[in-house]
């Protein structure tokens, strides 16, 4: 399980400001819940970040 401390806080802000995104997210296995958190680390802006939660399950 992923701790919540290990979240990025921009990750945890868009998430929250997403609540779709954030239903979405919950329900998905740990390890691509891991997958999708490790690729939020590697972001440094908030306008990333925001283009990166808004985008995370769009096909």
């Amino acid at each position: 399980m992923i701790n919540n401390e290990e979240l990025p806080i921009g990750f945890t802000m868009e998430l929250a400001m997403h609540s779709d995104v954030l239903n979405h997210f919950a329900q998905l296995p740990e390890s691509e819940k891991e997958s999708i958190v490790n690729e939020a680390r590697q972001i440094n802006s908030h306008d990333e970040m925001r283009s990166y939660v808004e985008n995370m399950f769009v096909k």
